[in-house]
């Protein structure tokens, strides 16, 4: 087997197992920020009784899970990313540049992001990849330095098995180390600053074969656990 090769059979977590677990992570009352892609996601696994209060860079505060009907959706009420969502009964409408005040004064206490690579210092990579002229760094600069913590989703490895988790960003940052939680489709890990903690690992995995997949020093976490998500998912 080859540096970065993966065990064959070995099922990894899927987008929305991935959301979920990471969605257990806000705690009630929250005010949370959800970038583009995968982590629209996680507003869909908000349960046990938690208030958490969704904000849009556009000015929807207080939305909900995504619309799954059409009767649900409405072109008028979405996420960042354009979906169409349902609103809490809290929820209220702001103009665009004070929802940017909200995300400027520090009053998020996370925001999700997606991203091509994470650093074990903290790096965000999300908005150009290698080789391209140009990129679409948007609000991700303000929604990655400014929440009080920023957890980060996205697959562990390339398509051709190359690590995203490094012990530094190859990428262009996108704003400062920042990130302090990340969820791959192998597990749940914490930024250490020279390596990642490992908190939990995809059902099937062992340390050592997500350590073979990553970029950085692996160490286990004292109560090293397992990602319990529904396997339907």
């Amino acid at each position: 087997m080859s540096e970065h090769a993966a065990p064959q059979g070995k099922p990894r977590l899927t987008r929305p197992q991935m959301a979920q677990r990471l969605a257990a992570e806000f705690q009630d009352g929250w005010i949370v920020n959800l970038g583009t892609g995968m982590p629209l996601m996680c507003s869909d696994f908000v349960v046990g009784g938690r208030t958490v209060i969704f904000h849009a860079e556009n000015g929807v505060i207080g939305y909900g899970r995504r619309a799954v009907t059409e009767d649900e959706a409405s072109p008028h009420l979405v996420n960042a990313g354009g979906g169409a969502v349902v609103l809490e009964p809290f929820a209220s409408f702001i103009h665009h540049a004070d929802s940017f005040a909200i995300v400027r004064k520090g009053m998020l206490n996370t925001s999700v992001l997606g991203a091509y690579e994470v650093g074990a210092d903290g790096g965000l990579a999300n908005w150009k990849v290698a080789g391209a002229l140009g990129g679409g760094i948007g609000g991700a600069m303000d929604i990655a330095a400014c929440p009080q913590q920023v957890f980060a989703i996205l697959e562990h490895t390339q398509r051709n098995g190359t690590p995203r988790l490094l012990s530094k960003c190859t990428l262009p940052l996108t704003a400062p180390p920042c990130v302090t939680l990340v969820m791959t489709d192998l597990g749940l890990f914490r930024a250490k600053g020279d390596g990642f903690e490992t908190l939990e690992l995809a059902p099937e995995w062992t340390l050592e074969e997500v350590a073979a997949l990553t970029g950085a020093p692996l160490t286990a976490s004292a109560k090293l656990g397992v990602v319990d998500v529904p396997q339907s998912m």
